[in-house]
């Protein structure tokens, strides 16, 4: 049994619209983290910034960029997540990569369109909620905009973590504070959420605010806002347990079903 679970938050900025350079930066940050992290979490839309141009960044499953994730999984023997533009049967994806080390590739398709950017006039919006298991604890990854929507996070899995990768901009950034720490606490799971910092092409401004808080909504890193830094933090499986057991708030949860 993994009763801990290692992972490094890498809060950056990205070149907008350029793959290529956001991989060799990312590739630079990432190597010198120690060995024995079992998880990396990057941003959404890694390669690109939040772009509703899909047609110039978008790729394949065995583009580039997918390949990059699995190189870099198995030469730093851990599982590294983020979002990337993916084009699949003639529809563009903003879709979350989870690659492990031994080449596996799990993904999560964004179920929340931004709106408010026109995302859903770009991007078709997935449809299912995914858990990945890895090493012995189950993981909810979702996209940005997600964490508006409470219902879609439920913790009827007994998932362990919640994973958000994000473009969330300055003007909001109190709400994201606030949702991440609330994700935390209402579901009775480690939250993570991880944020770009710096200006996209259209002059949106991110501060970052990158972030854990263990279940009962205490953050856990010391990450700075509107500053690249990387922090790695040891989730531990004895204290969701210590916490579920004594308060018990998931077993008083609501039944429900999604309809589309």
């Amino acid at each position: 049994m993994n009763d801990s679970l290692k992972i490094a938050l890498v809060q950056t900025h990205l070149i907008w619209e350029s793959p290529e350079q956001n991989l060799k930066q990312l590739e630079e940050k990432i190597t010198p983290i120690n060995d024995g992290v079992d998880v990396i979490v990057l941003p959404e839309m890694l390669t690109s910034g939040f772009t509703m141009n899909a047609e110039v960044v978008a790729e394949s499953m065995d583009g580039p960029s997918v390949q990059w994730l699995k190189f870099m999984a198995k030469k730093k023997n851990t599982a590294i997540t983020g979002s990337l533009v993916i084009k699949e049967g003639g529809q563009y994806y903003n879709r979350l990569i989870f690659s492990e080390p031994s080449g596996k590739i799990s993904t999560y398709d964004k179920k929340h369109t931004f709106t408010l950017a026109g995302e859903d006039k770009v991007y078709t919006a997935g449809k299912e909620k995914v858990i990945i298991k890895y090493k012995d604890w189950s993981i909810c990854p979702l996209i940005c905009y997600d964490l508006r929507f409470p219902v879609w996070a439920r913790n009827v899995e007994d998932y362990d973590l919640l994973l958000y990768v994000a473009n969330w901009p300055k003007p909001r950034i109190s709400a994201w504070d606030a949702l991440l720490k609330a994700r935390a606490i209402e579901n009775m799971s480690y939250c993570v959420g991880v944020n770009r910092i710096g200006l996209d092409g259209t002059n949106h401004e991110y501060p970052g605010h990158s972030g854990v808080y263990d279940a009962l909504g205490n953050r856990l890193d010391d990450l700075k806002p509107n500053t690249e830094g990387i922090a790695v933090i040891t989730l531990q499986k004895n204290h969701l347990n210590k916490y579920r057991n004594k308060l018990g708030f998931l077993k008083d949860r609501d039944g429900f079903n999604l309809k589309d």
